[in-house]
């Protein structure tokens, strides 16, 4: 089965033009689907692929996945299985009848635009290296949309500033991202200015660090966030995704089509991107 998902993947590079992110996940997924069936095989019990494949469901239900990580993994095989069946390899797609668990996605919540100005003017108003620090996170996270593991783990290498680019690294995936102008700005003062302030180890290279010297840490980002959201009133339900989400919603209302917008986010699946198109739901 290992020849079949390399020439699978490699299918997908090559004549579907899938994004590494969706080449990893499927790999990921499918790895998964080999090794179980392979043990599984093993034992002499369960001969058929059908009965195999139920037995796989039932495993994933075992191991308490989300509804959304449960179907996905089962949309990996039925698309493997497919082209199996595509490249003459089976003569029937033994998923055909596997059921996916029911997945009810929420509209994300969003900041307006006059919300986010409020959150952002709370470091603003401050002078402490951290607040400068801080904004141009905000700033950055809500310009390009990225995760908050992804901002805390970049590296100095990772900006190009000549070049107006970003370069992500998220897994085994990576992707570049163009940064505006006044974005370009933020991250030279951090650089050559405020990250300074920080700096206590010439040998660290994270872009953001922390009152220690070290990489901020995605758990602290977080709360850094959250608590800017309580004293920009906002409440306490606003996190660095939150802005993830208001920066592909602004994407999706300026026209960016949804390709487009799951290459810039990184999304594995497109299904996880048409969740912008749904009704908005503020923080309140």
């Amino acid at each position: 089965m290992e020849q079949e998902i390399t020439a699978f993947l490699d299918y997908l590079v090559k004549t579907k033009g899938s994004s590494q992110n969706t080449v990893a996940a499927y790999r990921n997924d499918l790895t998964q689907l080999s090794e179980f069936m392979t043990a599984e095989k093993a034992k002499g019990i369960l001969a058929s692929q059908e009965e195999l494949l139920m037995a796989y469901l039932v495993n994933l239900k075992g191991k308490a996945y989300s509804p959304a990580t449960a179907a996905r993994k089962i949309a990996s095989a039925r698309s493997f299985f497919k082209y199996l069946v595509a490249s003459g390899q089976l003569k029937e797609n033994p998923v055909r009848n596997l059921m996916s668990p029911q997945v009810n996605k929420k509209a994300p919540r969003v900041l307006t635009q006059a919300e986010y100005l409020r959150l952002v003017a709370v470091p603003g108003s401050l002078s402490t290296p951290e607040a400068r620090r801080d904004v141009v996170m905000l700033e950055l996270l809500y310009a390009t949309g990225l995760r908050a593991s992804e901002i805390v783990s970049l590296q100095l290498r990772d900006i190009d500033l000549r070049q107006s680019t970003l370069y992500c690294r998220h897994g085994e995936s990576h992707r570049q991202i163009h940064l505006s102008a006044d974005v370009v700005g933020l991250l030279r003062g951090h650089v050559t200015d405020g990250r300074l302030d920080l700096l206590y180890d010439e040998k660290e290279q994270a872009l953001f660090l922390n009152r220690r010297g070290h990489q901020l840490t995605r758990q602290g980002f977080w709360q850094i966030v959250k608590n800017y959201a309580v004293k920009a009133e906002l409440g306490d339900r606003v996190t660095p995704h939150t802005l993830r989400h208001s920066f592909a919603v602004r994407k999706v209302q300026g026209g960016t089509d949804l390709r487009s917008l799951q290459q810039t986010l990184g999304h594995a699946y497109i299904s996880s991107t048409r969740v912008y198109k749904q009704p908005l739901s503020t923080v309140k």
